[in-house]
């Protein structure tokens, strides 16, 4: 049986106080309705379609290219009349499953649970207990606990009132169903909009049972309508993520304090020092060890490396046993093979290095390929840039650049070279050479620092 799922995403969220419409605001680095869609695709559904209102085009160009299909609710008139917007698409025959897109937890299981209770005779309705069930409709049952209907907070009366269990919006039918009940929906009520809950009453008056399914953590149902709630989302959502860390074998120091804005696959035995930041797809081998303050993104970092206090990689290759920081930044298409040295203040980018090489202070080194077992001293930078285009420096094995360097690109620097300290290099290096520029050394006597006049002007000698 084909399963369309139809995702209600035009609410304008004017208490996130935004020009940004609601199901765009962030939630673990990807939109709310990104989450949403997961969900959706994670149970096959073969038809998706976004009901959407305020901020539309804005929706399309964020969420892009994802095999959904888009509705607009030009007038926003109630839950009911946004499904109806998608309905008329959807053949009589398929199964519809009605998703939030600011409710971004719902997990695929419960929606499994929630389709299985489905069939020609029934509707399947997500329900909830809470302690305190304000603002939330009610589901009403009657002696023999059937469901009968449900009533919206502002529509119930105190004895409904009392009732903890909830309705989460989420509910499962066939479309034919749902298209002769939503005609029949008026919109008589304190808000003046057509509530989708009103079919629920409607179902059990043709004679159909309303099955109802519990999800497995209330955080799957919660909805997002401030930016407080949307912060209190995120720490939920983050400690989810550190709880399947920590039982898939990786040391957390601690567990409120790191952020996945993405996807981050560790092996075990990784150790994850306070407020790292992994964002996009981030890849740790065996036993690598995140100091704290770092942020990794779009990366890959072999077995045993170190990546020391407060350094930044993205888009980059570290290979195993690396030492990177502290302080260190890789830029995207860094590739470093394995035992390399990345130190503090150094940056690179484009920088292919191989096995045993070491820059361990102050360095920039861009669009570069480096040999094995080369040692590039303090404070050297690679001239890449002639303010027009970009320009590689190839530098060989066993190579040693000294301290205060410049190396001009294009340029080569053959292997076993060395360069002097304080050196710009502005030609190609054969192998086995000393390479050394420096203007001769002079002392100046009688040579006196210029001092400030009574006039605050500087005065030279």
């Amino acid at each position: 049986m084909t399963l369309s799922v139809v995702i209600l995403a035009a609410g304008q969220g004017t208490r996130m106080k935004s020009a940004l419409p609601k199901v765009l605001h962030d939630l673990g680095g990807q939109p709310l309705l990104s989450h949403v869609l997961k969900a959706a695709h994670e149970i096959g559904a073969y038809n998706i379609y976004v009901v959407y209102g305020h901020g539309g085009e804005q929706l399309k160009r964020v969420i892009g290219d994802v095999g959904c299909r888009w509705v607009e609710q030009s007038q926003q008139l109630g839950t009911g009349h946004a499904l109806n917007q998608a309905l008329p698409l959807i053949d009589d025959d398929n199964k519809v499953l009605v998703l939030y897109g600011d409710v971004p937890l719902i997990s695929a299981d419960t929606l499994r649970s929630l389709l299985r209770q489905l069939d020609g005779s029934t509707l399947a309705l997500l329900t909830a207990h809470l302690e305190d069930p304000t603002g939330y409709g009610r589901i009403v049952r009657d002696s023999k606990r059937n469901v009968c209907e449900i009533v919206e907070q502002k529509d119930a009366s105190e004895s409904v009132k009392r009732i903890t269990e909830i309705n989460t919006g989420f509910i499962a039918a066939f479309s034919k169903d749902l298209k002769r009940w939503l005609s029949q929906v008026t919109n008589k009520n304190s808000q003046g909009e057509y509530y989708l809950t009103d079919v629920i009453a409607l179902a059990v008056k043709d004679g159909f049972r309303v099955h109802t399914v519990h999800p497995s953590d209330p955080i799957e149902i919660m909805g997002i309508n401030t930016r407080s709630q949307l912060a209190d989302m995120e720490r939920n959502y983050q400690r989810r993520i550190a709880e399947k860390l920590m039982l898939n074998g990786i040391t957390l120091r601690d567990p409120n304090r790191i952020d996945v804005r993405g996807e981050l696959i560790a092996a075990p035995d990784c150790v994850i020092d306070i407020n790292a930041v992994f964002e996009g797809r981030v890849e740790l081998g065996r036993n690598v060890v995140i100091g704290p303050n770092v942020c990794i993104k779009d990366s890959i970092i072999g077995e045993n490396s170190q990546i020391f206090a407060n350094s930044v990689i993205d888009g980059a290759i570290v290979g195993e046993s690396a030492r990177i920081g502290p302080f260190a930044r890789l830029r995207p298409g860094t590739d470093l093979a394995a035992d390399v040295h990345i130190g503090n203040f150094v940056e690179l980018k484009k920088a292919h290095v191989q096995h045993g090489t070491k820059i361990n202070h102050l360095s920039y080194v861009g669009d570069t390929r480096v040999g094995e077992d080369v040692n590039i001293g303090a404070g050297t930078i690679t001239c890449n840039y002639d303010g027009a285009n970009k320009h590689e420096t190839i530098i060989g094995d066993r190579v040693f650049i000294g301290s205060d360097t410049q190396l001009v690109a294009p340029i080569t620097i053959g292997n076993d070279a060395t360069v002097a300290a304080g050196t710009t290099v502005t030609k190609d290096v054969p192998e086995n050479v000393l390479v050394i520029s420096r203007v001769p050394q002079q002392v100046k006597t009688g040579w006196k620092r210029p001092r400030k006049s009574k006039s605050g002007k500087d005065t030279a000698p």
